[in-house]
C-alpha cells in the first residue's frame, strides 16, 4: 500500500520540476525534459528508449515487464506545451514551477505535466517499492508534440513504432474533472473524439475599383449571409453512444434530444455548453480573406471554417450537416483537412475500475462518458490498434471543470495540490488492480 501523503509530495515535486522545463511548442525542445525523465525510470528499473523523427525532439517509452502474457497498460502523457506571455501571468513566471495557495502554477500545470508527474510519481514509487507486474506489463509513453498536431509524436510512433507502443489499456488526458447538475455530482471519461473536418468556402465576384462601389461585384459582402447563418453556433442533435450516456448520467430523457438540450439549457446553461458540441457538427468561422488590397473590390473571398464531426462519421455527414445551415448559395466547399473522429466502448473493466475508485474517494459521486471536441494523443493509439481501449481521466475535485477549463492554455494556470494526490491514487489503484 502506497503512502499517499507521500505520493502526493512526489507528484507534487516533480510537477515543479518538470514545468521548468520550457518546452513550449514550436519549438518544443523536450530533449532536456525527457532525459531528466528517462534517467529517473531507469534508475528504478525501467527499460527506457528515446525515439526521434527529428532531432532534439525525443518521445519516451519505458516499460516494466512482468515476462509472462498479461494485459499492456500504457500511461501515456505529452509534455510540451503551448506558449505563454509571461506579462499577462501573476504572480508568477509561467515557468516558475511555485508552489503557492496551495496548488503549483506554471503552463503545464493542467496540460498536461500534471498528469505525466502523476504517471511517473507512482510508476517511480511502485518499482522502487520492488513491485514488479504479476502479468502483462506496465507502459509509460510521454511523448512531443502533441501541441502541434503529433506528427513528431504519438502519431509517428503508432505508424513507424507500433510495435514498441502497442497497448491493451490506454489511459490518457481528456477528462476527469468534477461537475455537478441538479443533485448529482459527476466526474466525465472521455471515451471518444470528434473528428476534424476542416473546410474552406469561396464566394466569386468581378474585381474594379473601390472608389466606384457598383463598377465591380463584390465577392466579400456576399459572404454576409453565410456568416450570418453560422452565428451563433447551433448544433443540430443527432444520437450517438455518448451525449446518450451523458444525458442518461445526469438523469435527463435522452428520447428527444431538443427537448433534452431545452432542460439543461434552463437548469444549468454551463453544462449545455459541454453537451452541446458532443449532440452533433459543430461549424465555427475563424478566418476570412479577400481583397489584397484597400482600394480593390474582391473578385474572390475565401472563409476558413472549424468542423468537427461526431465519432465515426465521415465527409458525406460534414457536408450534408454544412449545406443544411450554409444553404444552396453556389458556393465551392473544400476540405482542407478531414479525420474521421473514434471512439472506446464504454462498457468496458476500466470504466468499472474508474467507477469504484471515485465510489472510493468521493462517496455518493460517479462518472459519465464524454466526448473531447478537440483531439489527444488518444486517436493515434485507437486507430492504430482498434482492440486497445483508450480513455482520457486525469480526476479532480478540488477544481471543478468550470474553474479549470478556463485555465487550460490560459494565464495563470495552476493544479491544486490536493488533486495531484487524487490523480496519483488513481494511477496507482489502476496499475496494480490491472497488473497484479
Amino acid at each position: 500500500m502506497l503512502d499517499p501523503g507521500r505520493l502526493e509530495h512526489r507528484t507534487t515535486q516533480l510537477l515543479r520540476r518538470l514545468i521548468r522545463f520550457n518546452t513550449v511548442n514550436p519549438p518544443g525542445n523536450e530533449q532536456a525534459c525527457q532525459e531528466y525523465l528517462k534517467g529517473l525510470l531507469e534508475r528504478a528499473g525501467f527499460e527506457v528508449e528515446l525515439l526521434c523523427s527529428v532531432e532534439g525532439r525525443p518521445n519516451l517509452v519505458a516499460r516494466l515487464p512482468s515476462g509472462s502474457e498479461g494485459p499492456v497498460l500504457c500511461l501515456l502523457g505529452h509534455v510540451d506545451t503551448v506558449l505563454a506571455d509571461p506579462a499577462e501571468w501573476e504572480p508568477f513566471d509561467p515557468w516558475s514551477g511555485m508552489a503557492w495557495d496551495g496548488c503549483v502554477w506554471g503552463r503545464g500545470a493542467l496540460d498536461m505535466k500534471s498528469q505525466v508527474a502523476a504517471e511517473v510519481a507512482v510508476a517511480l514509487t511502485l518499482a522502487e517499492g520492488g513491485w514488479r507486474p504479476r502479468a502483462g506489463e506496465l507502459k509509460l509513453v510521454l511523448t512531443a508534440d502533441e501541441e502541434a498536431g503529433a506528427e513528431h509524436g504519438a502519431r509517428w510512433l503508432c505508424e513507424q513504432h507500433a510495435d514498441k507502443v502497442r497497448a491493451d489499456i490506454v489511459i490518457n488526458e481528456g477528462a476527469g474533472e468534477v461537475f455537478e447538475y441538479a443533485d448529482r455530482r459527476l466526474y466525465g471519461v472521455c471515451v471518444a473524439e470528434k473528428g476534424v473536418f476542416r473546410f474552406t468556402l469561396t464566394t466569386e465576384g468581378r474585381a474594379g475599383h473601390a472608389s466606384i462601389p457598383r463598377i465591380g461585384d463584390n465577392a466579400l459582402t456576399k459572404m454576409a449571409p453565410v456568416l450570418e447563418a453560422l452565428a451563433g453556433g447551433r448544433v443540430k442533435p443527432e444520437h450517438s453512444p455518448e451525449p446518450d450516456a451523458f444525458l442518461e448520467a445526469i438523469g435527463v430523457d435522452s428520447a428527444d434530444l431538443g427537448a433534452a438540450m431545452t432542460q439543461v439549457e434552463a437548469e444549468s446553461p454551463e453544462i449545455a455548453v459541454l453537451l452541446e458540441p458532443m449532440l452533433g457538427v459543430t461549424l465555427t468561422p475563424t478566418m476570412i480573406r479577400a481583397s489584397e488590397k484597400i482600394n480593390v473590390i474582391p473578385s474572390q473571398a475565401r472563409l476558413k471554417v472549424d468542423c468537427r464531426v461526431p465519432p465515426g462519421l465521415g465527409e458525406e455527414h460534414a457536408l450534408e450537416r454544412i449545406r443544411s445551415v450554409v444553404g444552396d448559395r453556389g458556393l465551392d466547399v473544400d476540405f482542407d483537412e478531414t479525420v474521421v473522429g473514434n471512439r472506446s466502448p464504454i462498457d468496458t473493466p476500466l470504466m468499472e475500475s474508474i467507477r469504484a475508485f471515485v465510489a472510493r474517494e468521493d462517496p455518493g459521486a460517479d462518472i459519465t462518458p464524454v466526448v473531447l471536441p478537440g483531439f489527444s494523443d488518444s486517436r493515434w493509439f485507437r486507430e492504430a490498434f482498434p482492440d486497445c481501449v483508450a480513455y482520457g481521466f486525469f480526476p479532480q475535485r478540488a477544481m471543478n471543470l468550470f474553474e479549470a477549463a478556463p485555465l487550460v492554455h490560459g494565464a495563470n494556470e495552476r493544479v491544486p495540490v490536493e488533486d495531484l494526490g487524487l490523480a496519483a491514487r488513481f494511477y496507482a489503484h489502476l496499475v496494480q488492480e490491472t497488473l497484479g
